[in-house]
């Protein structure tokens, strides 16, 4: 087992750099709201990661498409909620972040205890913005 260690002090995301990155899952909840795949999907950096329970979905083209559908389908008149809980700096231009929150099932007002959920994403610094390397959610222990 080797043992973690601070990130260097560079590699700890400025204050504005910290808001920015706080602010991506209020994109996503915006573009859900919206129904709308593209801006989803331009969350994520070209070749970026998706994965659901049971989903994996690699590049912008496929969570477009995959996104489109479920808009449609599943995903109709839902909507989205979540929250950051906590970001780890990786190096100066990726951070984790972990959230939780969850599909609020349409017609309903408050997220189910069933439709919980953590996740993590990987963001990384391109042009100035903060994107999606890789998304990925799992039900959320009820008893956290």
């Amino acid at each position: 087992m080797t043992a973690t260690t601070a990130p260097p002090a560079s590699a700890i995301p400025t204050a504005a750099d910290q808001q920015a990155i706080a602010a991506v899952p209020a994109r996503m909840i915006a573009a859900w709201a919206a129904h709308d795949a593209d801006a989803f999907a331009e969350l994520f950096i070209e070749d970026g990661t998706m994965m659901l329970p049971g989903l994996y979905k690699k590049g912008r083209n496929d969570i477009r498409a995959f996104m489109k559908e479920a808009f449609a389908g599943p995903y109709k008149g839902t909507r989205v909620t979540g929250a950051p809980i906590e970001i780890k700096p990786l190096h100066a231009r990726a951070v984790a972040l972990i959230t939780q929150g969850g599909v609020i099932p349409a017609g309903e007002t408050e997220l189910p205890a069933s439709e919980a959920i953590r996740a993590s994403w990987i963001l990384v610094k391109r042009n100035r913005k903060w994107l999606l390397a890789v998304y990925q959610n799992c039900p959320r222990d009820p008893a956290n």
